[in-house]
């Protein structure tokens, strides 16, 4: 009986979570058909040095640093690293980065559990093959909270150290 109520327990908790996962998904998607129709009401641009993608307005810097400065300057510009929620919006990104970019997401709070920056748990996945892996156990690569895009096959997604140095992308609405 108690095997039977803990795995009650495991499911409901495993849909607990699913839920959640497809609520964060619908007030995403609500966010973006507003932000479309808001859009459309209105001809924005992007700021200069900006690049116009959708409904939202993407500087890539040239500057590499470690994810934190990179938040820090997108913040600083009215934004924040880029949050990926849709196939076109991974196209657009893998097209304007040339190298490896910090993007805004991690799993610092809670080992494994990925979210974005705006909170958003992640939902839409383009991991590298064994991705991600928090450095694989290698002492040197120390833990691995934070993700790029363009690892080594130019389009999918890497974990890697916080501190490391890469460029970023910002994204903010016009």
């Amino acid at each position: 009986m108690t095997e039977e109520r803990d795995l009650l327990h495991i499911n409901l908790s495993k849909i607990i979570e699913e839920r959640d996962l497809l609520n964060a998904s619908l007030s995403k998607m609500t966010e973006k058909m507003e932000r479309l129709q808001t859009s459309s009401k209105q001809n924005k641009i992007c700021p200069a040095g900006w690049k116009m993608f959708n409904c939202s307005c993407y500087f890539l810097h040239e500057e590499s640093g470690s994810w934190d400065k990179g938040r820090q300057d997108c913040r600083d510009r009215g934004a924040d690293l880029v949050v990926i929620d849709s196939p076109e919006e991974q196209k657009f990104l893998v097209d304007f980065t040339k190298r490896p970019t910090w993007i805004g997401l991690n799993d610092r709070d809670n080992e494994g559990i990925w979210k974005w920056v705006d909170g958003t748990p992640l939902t839409l996945k383009y991991w590298r093959t064994n991705q991600p892996d928090n450095g694989g156990g290698i002492p040197k690569y120390g833990e691995e909270n934070c993700v790029h895009i363009r690892s080594d096959d130019s389009t999918s997604w890497n974990d890697l150290s916080c501190t490391s140095s890469l460029q970023w992308v910002c994204e903010r609405i016009p």
